[in-house]
């Protein structure tokens, strides 16, 4: 595995707002996450389950039939739709500390200590799965915006299983929908600024890596297919960012970082 992003995909990342970094995870490595959390949806996982909040996919695929996103197990499926706090996992914290990861925030944020504002799985089982509307990714009650997030593929990524669609440059515009807390754009919006013409659909192997921007704007579709679209996002940060409760975040490179031990 590389350590460092080249200069001309600093150059893509900057302006396209993302840019594709390869295939980062060996088979085996990836084959043992792809079990990991298989086996947290089961609930045969050895980890504090309260720790991990789990939400439940739709059964419509319409947003607003989702499960409650809560602290706990919710049962024994392969139908969750979001888990997040995985940097409490072992095994995906492990990944999240690589090399390259510590290079790019270090890019981003300077010689800080990094924390993860959430590590998440991202889930569409097969001939299921929830639209994601269009939006950035922002987070009003979070003193700072965070600028990137790492989205892994743990299966292939294909427009009919509902991979990530972009529209490139879109970062540059700032914040499109200030006035909505979670960065999500009105019909108008959406009219003006994704154009079909202009998507660009993310697709990716399983085990390759994205760079993305948060004020890039996505969306992504249901799933169409027999195969099911796991993925892996983080969203790394400076450890100095705070929400509005003052409460700060686990740091995952830097002396008090989180051990995978």
């Amino acid at each position: 595995m590389t350590n460092d992003l080249s200069a001309s995909q600093w150059r893509e990342f900057e302006d396209r707002g993302y840019v594709v970094l390869g295939k980062l995870l060996s088979d085996n490595d990836l084959h043992a996450l792809q079990q990991r959390i298989d086996n947290i949806m089961l609930g045969k996982a050895n980890l504090d389950y309260e720790r991990i909040e789990m939400q439940l996919d739709s059964k419509t695929g319409d947003p607003r039939d989702l499960g409650e996103q809560s602290a706990g197990f919710k049962g024994a499926t392969l139908d969750y739709r979001k888990i997040q706090n995985l940097e409490y996992d072992p095994s995906f914290l492990s990944y999240m500390q690589q090399p390259i990861f510590r290079n790019i925030c270090r890019r981003i944020y300077g010689d800080v200590a990094i924390a993860c504002f959430r590590a998440m799985f991202m889930n569409k089982p097969a001939q299921k799965g929830t639209y994601l509307p269009w939006h950035q990714d922002r987070w009003s009650f979070l003193n700072k915006d965070p600028v990137i997030t790492i989205w892994t593929a743990l299966d292939p990524a294909t427009i009919s299983n509902g991979c990530v669609q972009v529209i490139p440059g879109s970062h540059k515009s700032g914040l499109i929908n200030p006035e909505h807390n979670s960065g999500f754009l009105t019909k108008q919006q959406v009219a003006e600024h994704c154009l079909p013409e202009r998507i660009v659909y993310l697709d990716l192997k399983a085990g390759e890596v994205a760079l993305l921007h948060n004020h890039l704007l996505h969306a992504s579709d249901v799933n169409r297919s027999d195969i099911p679209r796991r993925a892996f996002s983080v969203c790394y940060m400076g450890s100095d960012v705070r929400n509005d409760q003052g409460k700060s975040f686990n740091v995952i490179f830097g002396d008090q970082a989180l051990s995978a031990v």
